[in-house]
């Protein structure tokens, strides 16, 4: 075996493009779970909670294994508390409460706006910008995003402009997410311990807003639907990971631009597993937004 080869795994694992792809499209399953549990009856906090279960349950053995579970210290317990603020529970509520409303295809839509404004926020913070060809990228995306949520505005069985706006807060949050871990990013600190302990504080956190809005027998609605729980988890034990990874490797800027990815897989599966339907306009803009995909990729 030769050395190129051993190193490959690794050199993959850092390879932006790919971690990109990969963190996108695992992203993209969240939406079509949040549908089903949704109409199972599944309250979107107790859902919220899941993926948080996941990613603990899955990075913990493994951070045993490789011996790199060690408590939090000094700047690294300020990153995980906000980061899971930030980044955890406040766009997860806003998700999959937002989802049994607008719909699994149209919310994902949604992410696709978010590079946009990790874009304003990292010019005003002074973050490396991407070239010309990754800026053209982004504002094919935001084209295709925009005529997307024209077209599902004006449907007959358009929502609520309550909850179309709730929509709209979900890419602002993560921009302001995104910024927040490239920014105060603890030096030396691994990306999988980080994932961990910001999903495992995320879990009490949820535990008192369960308690105090709903109550713990909500959880008993998980039931409902149990092939859905077990393929969240799972999904959300091994994106968060890469999700992390992107991160640190290409930034908070094509960090963002997972939800471009997202967008287009959350409609394809909605479409074709959960039978909502989209008019042609739609799927227009959503071919825009590939578009946007490929010019950042080829920027990249």
């Amino acid at each position: 075996m030769t050395t190129a080869s051993i190193k490959t795994p690794n050199c993959i694992l850092q390879n932006p493009v790919f971690l990109l792809l990969a963190a996108g499209t695992l992203f993209g399953f969240n939406f079509p779970l949040g549908k089903i549990a949704g109409d199972a009856g599944i309250p979107p906090l107790v859902w919220a909670m899941t993926l948080s279960v996941g990613v603990s349950t899955v990075l913990l053995p493994t951070l045993i294994a490789q011996k790199q579970l060690t408590f939090p210290k000094g700047r690294m317990v300020r990153y995980v508390i906000l980061s899971a603020i930030i980044s955890f529970i406040v766009p997860n509520i806003l998700l999959f409460s937002v989802i049994p409303h607008a719909g699994a295809g149209y919310t994902g839509l949604m992410f696709a706006l978010s590079p946009v404004f990790t874009l304003a926020l990292a010019t005003f913070f002074r973050f490396k910008a991407p070239n010309k060809l990754g800026i053209i990228g982004i504002v094919i995306g935001l084209v295709g995003a925009v005529i997307v949520s024209i077209s599902r505005s004006t449907s007959p069985e358009a929502p609520e402009i309550f909850w179309l706006f709730a929509a709209l807060s979900i890419p602002m949050v993560l921009a302001a997410g995104n910024i927040y871990r490239s920014l105060d990013w603890p030096e030396n600190a691994e990306a999988d311990a980080l994932a961990f302990w910001g999903h495992s504080f995320a879990l009490p956190i949820f535990g008192v807003l369960l308690l105090t809005t709903e109550n713990y027998t909500a959880l008993g609605a998980l039931s409902e639907a149990p092939f859905a729980v077990l393929a969240q988890m799972l999904v959300a034990g091994i994106m968060f990971p890469i999700y992390f990874r992107l991160q640190k490797e290409g930034g908070p800027v094509l960090l963002s631009q997972i939800g471009y990815v997202a967008a287009a897989v959350g409609l394809l599966i909605a479409t074709m597993v959960l039978g909502e339907n989209y008019g042609a306009i739609t799927w227009a803009g959503a071919a825009i937004i590939a578009a946007g995909i490929a010019v950042t990729i080829k920027a990249q």
